[in-house]
């Protein structure tokens, strides 16, 4: 596996020709239309297959995994085609194994909400240890707000991918309510009448645990967080389900700010089986233009993190989209408009940008005109993915969620089932 950095005059068939791979290899593991024109820096993946195998009559994907010695997860993310379709027919060739040795084994966990595109969904489903469903809410009387999720969580078993429950604190304007929270927190009756509300569906329903993401909890109730983590986990382990929370991404123990006070790093991370940390947006809608996730600000939380978590319960947030700001940035007018990675190498040759690489963020960016406007976009790539991923080996972590899987991002996908075994545990 490498990474190419598209040059003026470069084609498609030309970059096929000098690494001795197919225009179609590079189209599918890349994302790009049949008809779509390369941008003068965009970041290609390429794969290199080791052993590519020619279907027969009566092969299954069972059958060919077990003369190689692979399973049917790990063909089907070699051959993404797959996961939209398993039907295998004679003379078809699927790739079995890449060029190059992995790294290790790595878990991931990709956030949905129940409105994903079904092609989105299967495209990232081969690559997920979990499926976290968004999102579980509740009502002033313990009952359940439930998310459509009987097609993701049907989807996640076919391929052995987890389904896991978000709850959180989302009220019926779709923001994070403080003061329901805070109403949780402190009401021991409305946390056991919430639990068994959970514990019933999660049973029902098939899932094999829940993620905590609580945000902008007032600084007071950081020991009613706390009390009701320890509560869920004395209901819902013995059960056998596990119990995540999400953290806001902190660098010191007392970094002020709503959404930073009450998430206490040693405190909820000794109660808990895993953490995920939400680095992410520190470019973001109303801010200025920067990156999404920027290496060296990435690098900071998980320093921090480390030294107060065990690094084996830590996922690390990846970020699955970017922003596009129109210049000039004014603060609280400017409004940022969120595109998805692919979007944004498509918005670049539709505008005849150049992509460029800052590299003390590690992230793709550039600049384009429209309307008489000046554009910045941040995404992220290939190359900011290796950069992440990279770090969470450098610690490591157990593992890296992506917020989130709503918009198809190939190259991330093929990127990792070429570096790592991903873990599967159902």
């Amino acid at each position: 596996m490498l990474i190419h950095i598209v040059r003026r005059g470069d084609t498609l068939y030309s970059i096929a020709r000098r690494y001795g791979t197919s225009v179609q290899r590079i189209r599918s593991d890349n994302g790009l239309g049949e008809n779509q024109t390369l941008v003068v820096g965009q970041a290609l993946i390429i794969t290199l297959p080791s052993q590519v195998y020619t279907v027969r009559q009566g092969d299954t994907l069972y059958s060919i995994g077990r003369r190689f010695g692979v399973s049917v997860p790990e063909l089907i993310q070699n051959n993404p085609e797959l996961a939209q379709n398993e039907t295998i027919r004679p003379g078809q060739q699927l790739t079995v194994s890449f060029q190059g040795s992995k790294i290790r084994s790595i878990a991931t966990k990709g956030y949905a909400y129940p409105h994903i595109q079904r092609s989105t969904l299967l495209g990232a489903l081969p690559y997920l240890t979990y499926l976290a469903v968004f999102t579980y809410g509740f009502t002033e009387s313990g009952t359940l707000i439930p998310a459509s999720d009987a097609e993701l969580i049907a989807a996640a078993y076919r391929f052995n991918t987890a389904p896991v429950l978000v709850f959180s604190s989302l009220d019926e304007t779709g923001g994070f309510s403080t003061a329901r929270a805070s109403r949780l927190f402190s009401d021991p009756q409305l946390q056991d009448t919430v639990l068994t509300n959970l514990l019933e569906v999660m049973r029902e329903k098939g899932y094999v645990g829940i993620d905590m993401d609580f945000e902008y909890i007032a600084p007071e109730d950081a020991e009613g967080y706390q009390a009701f983590l320890r509560r869920a986990v004395e209901r819902l382990r013995p059960n056998g389900f596990t119990v995540s929370a999400d953290l806001a991404p902190k660098i010191t123990a007392n970094q002020p700010g709503l959404l930073y006070e009450a998430h206490d790093y040693p405190a909820i991370g000794a109660i808990v089986d895993r953490v995920l940390l939400m680095t992410y947006e520190w470019g973001y809608t109303y801010g200025p233009p920067m990156a999404v996730a920027p290496i060296n600000q990435v690098r900071n939380v998980v320093e921090y993190a480390v030294t107060e978590i065990p690094p084996a319960k830590i996922m690390m947030g990846i970020p699955n989209y970017g922003y596009d700001w129109t210049l000039p940035y004014e603060q609280g007018v400017t409004r940022a408009e969120n595109i998805g990675n692919q979007g944004a190498v498509l918005r670049a040759a539709r505008y005849g940008a150049e992509i460029q690489f800052d590299e003390t963020a590690q992230s793709p960016f550039y600049e384009y005109y429209a309307g008489g406007r000046r554009h910045t976009v941040w995404f992220e790539d290939v190359r900011s993915v290796e950069a992440k991923l990279a770090l969470a080996d450098e610690y490591g972590l157990y593992g890296v969620g992506y917020w989130n899987i709503m918009r198809p991002f190939n190259q991330n996908w093929v990127f990792l089932a070429a570096r790592y075994n991903i873990e599967k545990i159902v």
